[in-house]
């Protein structure tokens, strides 16, 4: 049995929203004290969204009267409009929702800013945060990204490409031979099936990006540029990439409590 945990009346909820997984987080006086990680459905109802927070919640002896705020990173449209609802409905709580116009702390140098994952830019405010920089941040998920920060705090960038789990999905969809397989590192770098044929390719075809695709970005930036990675796949991952400084699987809540403690409305 989950034992509750020990609350003040001071927690902040935080939620991002990914195009394969929603992470559920709450932080008591800043130190977070649960998460969780659960698949997006992009028809997800404000009252079904209610319903599924305070089961989580009640899970860990936590209730939703002691929210005090609200913070969300969102790439799908259609659930961000879903939390406003539930923030006006029956969260009546302080709410910020993560997108560039907001005062970052941090100058956002890409192109069209307004096109940067708000599961990005609180990536780098909290990898800059910690670490400093320059920076790269690695993310694994339905895209393996990676955000560059510069030695001063700018954001400058990055890389989309595709994650493993995106990899295998197109694959299977794509080749009616071709089965879905477990994201597991095979024993050798040669396939000795179709399974195992298909994860060295996803598994060590990924490693094989990361490294170099990091390689190249210490080049431009410079040796002391540090390196962490995020996201689910992180930990499986971590031992067979080179010059990662840190894994911080909740890298991206970390950023929402950093932007919801700089923004937070005052009325």
């Amino acid at each position: 049995m989950t034992q509750p945990v020990t609350q003040t009346e001071q927690l902040l909820l935080l939620i991002d929203i990914g195009n394969t997984n929603i992470t559920v987080g709450v932080t008591d006086k800043g130190s977070l004290i649960e998460d969780w990680r659960i698949s997006t459905r992009d028809t997800t109802t404000a009252d079904q969204l209610w319903l599924m927070l305070r089961m989580l919640l009640d899970s860990s002896g936590l209730e939703l009267t002691a929210i005090h705020g609200l913070a969300l990173s969102s790439v799908v449209p259609a659930l961000t409009s879903v939390v406003e609802n539930l923030v006006r409905r029956r969260l009546p709580v302080p709410f910020v929702n993560v997108t560039c116009e907001l005062d970052l702390g941090l100058e956002v140098r890409y192109e069209n800013p307004r096109s940067v994952g708000a599961d990005r830019l609180c990536n780098a405010v909290a990898g800059f945060h910690r670490y400093g920089g320059p920076l790269l941040v690695v993310d694994f998920g339905t895209a393996t990204t990676f955000d560059v920060i510069s030695h001063d705090g700018a954001y400058l960038g990055g890389i989309i490409a595709p994650g493993p789990e995106t990899t295998i999905a197109t694959l299977h969809a794509a080749a009616a031979a071709l089965p879905s397989v477990e994201l597991t590192f095979p024993s050798s770098l040669i396939g000795k099936s179709t399974e195992t044929s298909m994860q060295s390719g996803a598994m060590f075809g990924s490693v094989a990006m990361i490294n170099g695709l990091t390689a190249g970005l210490r080049q431009e930036l410079g040796k002391d540029t540090k390196t962490v990675i995020t996201g689910g796949l992180a930990g499986v991952f971590f031992s067979h990439l080179e010059s990662i400084t840190a894994v911080e699987p909740t890298l991206t809540l970390d950023g929402l409590q950093l932007i919801f403690q700089r923004c937070r409305p005052t009325v």
